[in-house]
């Protein structure tokens, strides 16, 4: 019996697969990741026998990034990272460990099925998958073919099953294009992103912004917001003038006519034309045409359209709405949501979709008719040779998906049923009166069949006041005649649907990057989104892309970077050469770069106009262990201190708040010590600012604080005052807070474990003495008489944290409350005080521990 592999890209998709294929008929277990499961059973495979094991990864499991001294932005020099530094995949995400896991299930197998996602990015993930499993699985026999590759769109039992008899092979060619354009934004973006953070932040203090990015992608995105900023700003308004009619075609109803020369922009032309209208009494029918009209059928729904909507429509984000819409496709309601298409293949089953959404109350009645009457074939779209469009494949209600899952679900089901409804017709009646020399005109549309506005009643033909009966050469006394004097408005700034509409025009990302792009320009502080999801360019958006252009337009101009998307569109259909597009890329960013930094000053200029120098921001906080004066605290992202005498900069941790530590000094380096905290229900620690930018000992890393500093006497170091190995992370030493009595705690130096215990105690200290079995420092700990939960009134007590039982009811494990991952975790092992020799501390916090935190993990990814 042969044993087969499948792995898909997320848990839930290879639960969903494996139900399908095995008729429910399956075993499950946890992997060893804690992440992802194993779905086992037996079948038919090629007309033999086999031995089925479904799983899956948790997104890409390889990440780009390059090597070791690289990734310091002070040892190396930008310019490198175009051809010198070199590169390597690492693992996405190493605590879930999922080459060993694949390796693990892999070993001895005979053939692998790839059923990740069907695009690009699925297709490089199988050649990850590929990479970790075919050194461990049995070697072929001869040419045996043992790589197998699922092409599937939705999760359906017709389409799963279809997919495993019509196995193909993974895509090498589009795997690539991922490859290329995954390490041409890594050393592009990096290069600029590095040299324009340290440039600008070591010189103004009020960006609020942690990073200054640039983006191949993301900056083109921005450029279009800032384009329309600077015509709102530049815009002036001018006065025109319109010349409005009523006519009373009956005593008690009136009827407002269009002027047939719109506007005139001169007042005495326009009071000219309102003196020679005025003579006259009566209004003449000079015409009355009526013709039938179509409102068509919107064509069939891909991803970009499905975000314009979720933007303009339904008020969701991008992104937000990405996600969802991936959420509803693996729990098996939507097909898959990327795609270009917006044309049905022609053996693709629309009547079985229609029919799964008979009984919905919102709209049975319309699907009804159509199965009943026959339905209107889709109308042709764009076939991009990827998926179909996206379509509902099950039937769902409001309390199965709630909240924005069902509103973004509705929404794709009544433009599914559109697409196979009639189109809307309507009558359409003109008339044209003449007052005078004038012409005026008025127009009527009455709706003779509503077709597919039934079911999308936001795109019906407005009911508008019913035209008298009139034929030509009728005469309407007129109401009144007047001239409105009106001015030309500024357009808006972008909304996130125009905003993509652009980005697909100009060729900006992919369907499935323009959420990302958008969202990057939020987060970076570029932009805000304002009422309407407008997004309006900040002063550092702004101040960015005007320096763009005063350097290099290029970089900001959607040109050069749609000319790149077309030659890795051309990697992924062979024709064109992988290492060619690469090196010629590179070389003309390269090039960019240099007369970039060249040609800063001009960018400089302008950031002089909108922002502070360092000096001139922030508050005095802690005094320079240099120069002995006082140093500004610069709480505007990145917070930091800088001293204006000796025009030293000091990154702080970010995300929390700092102040003053009791006016303490480092006895290294005489600088004041400030504390850092993410609140009271989060972890605190103190820190020396020259420390933590240089570190002072070769086991310590930029960015340590004094939780995690081994000087062996300082009574802040990681040295006095760590007690044990952390009971979750690897690495993590617990450290007391000393300041967080009488709630004492000790928290990770690592990870967000916090331990709270001895609450009300007097006196929290960490002793020189060591736990017998698990090695953790003993604590003494001293309470007041009156609030000693200790046996026999006792006030002190000296034990272990972890293995005395008196302690045992005074210990709580807690994780801290983090918005944000805020500590750089150091790899490598401290042989600080109070560290376990590769053991973990005794049970006594195991009953508290989180079930499983791989499985939260992978709640994540789903």
């Amino acid at each position: 019996m042969r044993t087969v592999l499948m792995v898909a890209e997320k848990p839930s998709l290879a639960q969903s697969i494996a139900k399908i294929l095995s008729r429910g008929n399956m075993s499950s277990r946890k992997g060893l990741n804690g992440a992802c499961s194993v779905h086992e059973y037996t079948g038919s495979f090629i007309g033999q026998s086999a031995h089925f094991k479904m799983t899956s990864v948790c997104g890409h499991v390889m990440t780009l990034d390059f090597i070791g001294k690289y990734n310091s932005w002070d040892k190396v020099d930008p310019a490198e990272l175009f051809s010198k530094a070199p590169t390597e995949k690492k693992e996405a995400n190493p605590k879930l460990t999922m080459v060993k896991f694949l390796q693990v299930e892999g070993r001895g197998c005979d053939c692998i099925v790839l059923w990740l996602d069907c695009d690009k990015e699925g297709e490089n993930i199988c050649f990850e998958v590929l990479d970790a499993v075919l050194p461990v699985m049995n070697k072929p026999r001869g040419t045996e073919r043992t790589i197998y590759r699922a092409k599937f769109s939705s999760i359906t039992d017709t389409d799963i099953c279809n997919a495993m008899n019509h196995l193909g092979e993974p895509n090498r060619n589009e795997a690539l294009s991922v490859d290329a354009r995954q390490e041409l934004d890594l050393r592009i973006g990096c290069a600029f992103t590095r040299f324009q953070t340290k440039y600008f932040q070591g010189k103004y203090g009020n960006l609020d912004s942690s990073l200054i990015s640039f983006g191949p992608c993301q900056t083109p995105t921005l450029g279009f917001c800032v384009e329309r900023h600077d015509k709102i700003q530049s815009f002036k308004p001018e006065t025109y003038w319109v010349l409005q009619a009523k006519v009373n075609p009956e005593k008690e109803s009136s009827l407002t006519l269009d002027w047939d020369r719109v506007r005139v922009f001169d007042r005495e032309v326009a009071q000219m034309f309102l003196n020679i209208t005025k003579t006259a009494k009566e209004a003449k029918v000079e015409s009355v045409s009526k013709k039938e009209k179509v409102k068509q059928r919107p064509l069939a729904l891909n991803t970009v359209e499905m975000l314009r909507v979720a933007s303009a429509a339904l008020g969701m984000g991008p992104q937000h709405a990405m996600q969802i819409a991936e959420r509803l496709y693996t729990q098996g309601y939507i097909s898959y949501p990327r795609t270009e298409t917006t044309h049905y293949p022609e053996n693709f089953d629309l009547k079985g979709c229609l029919r799964q959404q008979a009984n919905n109350p919102y709209w049975a009645e319309t699907v009804k008719v159509l199965l009943s009457e026959g339905i209107n074939r889709p109308r042709k779209g764009h076939d991009a040779g990827d998926h179909p469009p996206i379509t509902p494949m099950r039937a769902a209600t409001e309390a199965e998906l709630g909240g924005d899952g069902w509103r973004l679900y509705e929404y794709i089901t009544r433009h599914f049923i559109a697409t196979v409804s009639a189109d809307c017709k309507y009558l359409q009646t003109t008339i044209s009166f003449s007052i005078g020399p004038e012409r005026f005109t008025c127009v009527g549309k009455v709706v003779t069949s509503p077709g597919f506005t039934e079911v999308m009643p936001w795109h019906s033909i407005p009911l508008e006041e019913s035209l008298p009966h009139c034929e030509k050469g009728d005469l309407f006394p007129i109401g009144e005649i007047k001239l409105l004097e009106k001015q030309t408005s500024p357009p808006d700034y972008l909304t996130e649907a125009e905003l993509i509409t652009l980005m697909e025009k100009h060729g900006i990302g992919t369907d499935a990057s323009i959420p990302v792009h958008i969202n990057n320009i939020c987060q970076r502080n570029y932009v805000t989104v304002e009422s309407g999801r407008r997004l309006k360019p900040t002063n550092l958006g702004i101040v960015l892309v005007h320096g763009y252009y005063k350097i290099d337009a290029e970089l900001v101009l959607p040109t050069i970077r749609s000319a790149v998307e077309k030659q890795l569109n051309l990697i992924a259909l062979g024709k064109a050469n992988y290492h060619q597009v690469l090196e010629h890329t590179l070389d003309i960013f390269k090039r960019k770069f240099h007369y970039f930094v060249d040609s800063i000053a001009g960018m400089d200029e302008l950031m002089e106009v909108s922002f502070s120098p360092l000096a001139a921001t922030g508050k005095p906080l802690s005094r320079c262990g240099k120069c002995h004066r006082f140093m500004k605290y610069i709480q505007a992202k990145p917070s930091r201190l800088h001293c204006s005498h000796c025009d030293d900069t000091y990154s702080l941790p970010q995300n929390g708040t700092i102040k003053l530590y009791k006016e303490l000094r480092c006895p290294l380096d005489d600088f004041e010590l400030v504390l850092w905290s993410s609140g009271s229900r989060g972890k605190s620690y103190p820190l020396c600012p020259y420390c933590y930018n240089h570190p002072p000992f070769r086991d310590m890393k930029k960015g340590m604080g004094c939780n995690e500093c081994t000087h062996p006497t300082c009574q802040h170091s990681l040295s006095m005052l760590g007690i044990g190995q952390c009971v979750e992370c690897e690495n993590g030493v617990l450290v007391l807070d000393s300041t967080s009595g009488p709630k004492w705690k000790m928290a990770c130096n690592k990870c967000n474990v916090i331990v709270h215990f001895f609450e009300n105690a007097h006196k929290v200290r960490v002793s020189p003495e060591t736990c017998d079995l698990c090695e953790a420092a003993l604590v003494d700990v001293d309470f007041n008489k009156a609030k000693s939960p200790l046996p026999g009134d006792e006030t002190q007590h000296s034990g272990c944290v972890f293995c005395d039982p008196v302690f045992q009811d005074l210990v709580e494990l807690k994780h801290a409350a983090m918005r944000h991952p805020m500590h750089r975790g150091g790899q490598g092992k401290r042989q600080g005080r109070g560290r376990g020799k590769g053991r973990r501390p005794g049970g006594r916090l195991n009953p508290k521990k989180p079930k499983d935190k791989m499985a939260a993990l992978a709640a994540y990814f789903v």
